[in-house]
């Protein structure tokens, strides 16, 4: 095999585990993070403490402050910034020599919308309007079932790889065969994407049906099956409505293999949101949903589900879109309706199968 050389921007827990998982298969890896404490522990002691706590990493990663060194002369690049810095990240790398002329095949493993003025965008077509006009159509969106922290550890993980240059993807692939990690092709780059950034809005729902059902006599392993398979036509409907083209994609590691690890992980950061709900009453510090976005980081982790149900609601809306369980979520989170009773709704009108 021959060693690869691969940058990664954003050292948080998801970038950290996948550059650890690439590094450890034999490639030379360098991060960017924007904290200096960061990098002198990536550096210094193999660890990123801040973000990815108690997990060893590969002396073949390495880390800088500098986010023009670490995208410059890399053969592989992966983006992954949240989704609220996506673009403006994006905008500093975009002149470095390698990728202004296209020599880096760039990746991106961040979740989410992007907002503008016509409404919720994806993430790949955010940053193709930052990117340099050879990067249309040719970047490549990882996605699946895939925790930080059991990445980190090299325990088994699927990915998918989706892009419209199937060269690219391909390319892509075959650098994420190392071990403990499956990847896969695929060409949905639109259902792909809204796998990925709709089903934290299910799993923060799931999250609270799991806590009613700690003591429920109506709730319990079978109710929480039903709002999955429930949620995961959600899914499809808002993929269809974007312009997804595959409708194996949501029956894909992608759709209800990711969908399935972010509901019922114990990593889960939108699990434990919706467990927060209802245990320990935690909508009850905010106004309303924007209020919660605004302060997000008050919730101590960052429950990407809040912000993404936002945007889908500003998508049902635009598409007339029937979605019972996101639009529940926004009612929750935007105090109109509370908990436990839009739980007994949901129950009582969750649709499974599509609509024709």
């Amino acid at each position: 095999m021959k060693q690869k050389n691969v940058g990664v921007i954003g050292a948080g827990a998801w970038g950290s585990g996948l550059a650890q998982a690439i590094a450890r298969g034999g490639h030379k890896v360098q991060i960017w993070a924007r904290e200096q404490d960061v990098v002198d522990g990536i550096n210094n002691e193999h660890e990123n403490k801040r973000y990815l706590p108690g997990f060893p990493l590969s002396e073949n990663l390495t880390a800088s402050i500098n986010i023009e060194e670490v995208a410059n002369g890399k053969e592989y690049l992966i983006l992954a910034s949240p989704s609220l810095f996506i673009a403006s990240t994006a905008k500093q790398i975009a002149n470095v020599p390698s990728i202004k002329n296209g020599e880096t095949v760039i990746g991106v493993l961040t979740k989410g919308f992007v907002a503008s003025e016509n409404g919720p965008r994806l993430i790949l077509e955010t940053l193709e309007d930052v990117l340099p006009s050879c990067y249309k159509g040719s970047l490549v969106y990882i996605s699946g079932p895939s925790h930080a922290e059991e990445v980190a550890m090299g325990k088994l993980t699927g990915l998918i790889a989706a892009s419209e240059h199937a060269l690219n993807s391909i390319k892509f692939r075959e650098l994420l065969r190392v071990p403990g990690l499956m990847a896969y092709s695929s060409l949905d780059v639109v259902g792909v994407q809204i796998c990925a950034a709709a089903k934290n809005v299910i799993a923060v729902v799931y999250g609270a049906l799991d806590a009613v059902s700690e003591h429920s006599d109506i709730f319990g392993d079978n109710a929480e099956s039903l709002l999955l398979a429930a949620g995961l036509n959600e899914i499809q409907t808002i993929g269809f409505a974007m312009g997804a083209t595959h409708a194996e994609t949501f029956t894909s590691i992608a759709g209800v293999g990711d969908l399935d690890v972010t509901c019922r992980s114990k990593y889960g950061r939108n699990r434990r949101f919706g467990q927060d709900i209802i245990k320990t009453d935690i909508l009850s510090k905010f106004k309303d949903l924007d209020d919660l976005i605004a302060r997000i980081g008050e919730l101590g982790y960052l429950a990407e589900g809040a912000v993404a149900c936002k945007f889908v609601h500003q998508i049902a809306v635009s598409h007339n879109l029937k979605l019972t369980i996101c639009d529940g979520l926004y009612r929750i989170l935007n105090k109109e309706i509370e908990p436990m009773a839009l739980l007994q709704e949901l129950m009582m009108n969750t649709q499974i199968e599509p609509e024709n």
